[in-house]
Formats: structure tokens, sequence, C-alpha cells
């Protein structure tokens, strides 16, 4: 990952690498109903036509109209339906039969729906499903949410028309739609809470997570970051640490040790050379700093990788 970028959403996407695992379709017919099972990793869904009920344990019932677009991003089980009084069947009773990647419930022809499952890499997760609510949910008429109704429309036609590179194409399109639901949730003008996703929206602190991301081997210091904002030092702390929930060096710290836990997962470099890469003037130091925020050695996080 280059470390001249100022975008730290896509830096942490590429970081976690994504993973769509899942693409398939459900062509429901009028009445009907369905229990899902806790999603692994996040469970993206859009509604291309008709309507229903969603469920998920401990959240208000929502209702899903064509367009809708909405994430499961923890691990509960939910349930989907045309009417919230019907009793549901097991959803591998429907998706054990699916055909060329479309699931058929009593019939099909009134309801389509489309999803995704999302799998991340390595131990950074949390930095997106750790500070997200459980259901995230776009309406088809929110602002700018036309923008995603190409991705959708071409998701269907791939699902159902069986072209040259359609699996890989139905996982690119996933993994836009993705991003685009979480800059529309960030967007929105009711979005609120903790953590380095929504701090972005706030232009002086996201400036400083951006600059941060860009050159993480600078030994930035808390006037750095603060003048740059145009912000007094103590302004700027207490900030950044409502709106991260983290104090600037302790998420310096933290989004180096993801940066070198990824390397030392995925490439053969001596832990002395990431640990000046990472601003770091001996390995001691980067050691005892990476085992206090990934509760493992560098080498124990290596080794774990490897197996």
């Amino acid at each position: 990952m280059s470390s001249v970028s100022m975008d730290p959403l896509s830096d942490v996407l590429a970081l976690l690498k994504p993973k769509s695992y899942v693409s398939l379709g459900l062509d429901a017919g009028p009445d009907w109903a369905i229990d899902f099972p806790p999603p692994q990793g996040i469970k993206f869904n859009a509604v291309l036509s008709g309507g229903c009920w969603l469920e998920v344990d401990g959240v208000e019932p929502i209702r899903l109209e064509e367009g809708d677009c909405f994430l499961l991003t923890q691990n509960r089980p939910f349930r989907m339906m045309s009417d919230r009084s019907l009793p549901t069947i097991p959803a591998n009773d429907i998706y054990a039969h699916a055909k060329d990647g479309v699931a058929i419930c009593n019939g099909g022809g009134t309801f389509f729906l489309v999803g995704s499952r999302f799998g991340f890499s390595g131990a950074g997760a949390n930095l997106i499903v750790g500070i997200l609510p459980p259901v995230v949910h776009v309406s088809e008429h929110s602002d700018q949410a036309s923008v995603l109704r190409f991705a959708i429309d071409q998701m269907a036609r791939e699902l159902r028309g069986q072209h040259p590179g359609g699996f890989l194409m139905t996982e690119h399109l996933a993994h836009i739609m993705l991003m685009q639901i979480l800059r529309l949730y960030l967007s929105a003008p009711d979005t609120e809470g903790t953590g380095w996703l929504f701090a972005l929206a706030d232009r002086q602190i996201g400036m400083a997570i951006g600059a941060m991301h860009a050159e993480p081997a600078r030994r930035w210091t808390l006037q750095q970051l603060a003048a740059m904002t145009g912000m007094s030092r103590s302004s700027f702390a207490e900030r950044f640490k409502e709106k991260v929930g983290a104090a600037p060096m302790d998420y310096l710290t933290r989004w180096r040790m993801m940066l070198a836990g990824e390397r030392l997962s995925n490439s053969s470099e001596p832990i002395g050379k990431i640990a000046l890469s990472l601003g770091y003037d001996s390995e001691s130091a980067f050691s005892t700093a990476f085992k206090r925020v990934m509760a493992r050695s560098p080498r124990q996080y290596s080794r774990e990788a490897a197996g």
C-alpha cells in the first residue's frame, strides 16, 4: 500500500483487503418469510424490485423498498419477509437449491434482492465493523443514493445473464457498493458516532488523520498536527479525542502497527527494516509498541500469519 495516500478510508479498506465471498440473488413470490443465520463479516444487500421487512435481533424492524440498500455489520441473525405475521423458513432450504446464482422462494416474480458477504483480512477488521451500527440502511430516496443504481442494476444483469467474467464483475461491483454505502452513511446529517471513520467527516480532524496516514514514519508532534488544522494544541487534542475516541499519538501508533501487521503477514521483510520504515530508531522500541497494541510480539504475529 502506498504511503502517500491522503484518503484514510481507502487506506483502511486496502489494508483489510475486503473480499466478496458470495454474490447471490433472491427471487421471491407474493408471500414469503426467511430466517437467516448470523453473517460472518459484513453482509451487503440491495433490493432491485418489490419490498419487504428486515428484522435484526436488537434492532427495530426496517421497511425496505425498491432501490434500498443495507449493510449488516455484526454477527446477528436476521429475518426478511413480505409480511411480518408469516412463519419463517430457514434460508438454507432456499439457497441450497440456488441455480445460476439465484435462489427462488415461493415461485418468485414479486421481489428480487442481490447480496454479497465481505470478509476482512488481518486483526484490524474492527476498524470498520467495530464502530458501525448493526444495520446501515440507505434509502433509495436519500441524497446521492441514485449513484448506486447503476452498480445494482449491473449486478442483477450479471447474476441473471451468465456473462463471461460475471463472477469477477459482481465482486468488483460489490466493492463499489460497499464503499458508496459507507460514503452515504457518513454524509448523512443524522449520523453520529465516535471513531476514525466518523472523524473523517470533520474537516480539521480528517485533515490530521489524512496527514498521519500519508506519512506514518514522520515524527509527528501534537503541535505540528494542531498547527496544520489551525487549532491550538489543547483544543486539537480535546477535539481529536472526542471525535476519534483516542489521543492523536495513540491513533498514530495504532495505525503504524496495523501497517506493520500487514507487512509481517504478507512479506519477508526483516523486522528491523519495518521498524525503521515506520519511524522507530530501534527494533526493540518497535517490538515494545507492537506488543502493546497487537497483544503479541512481531515474531509471534508473523508466525501466526504464516500458520
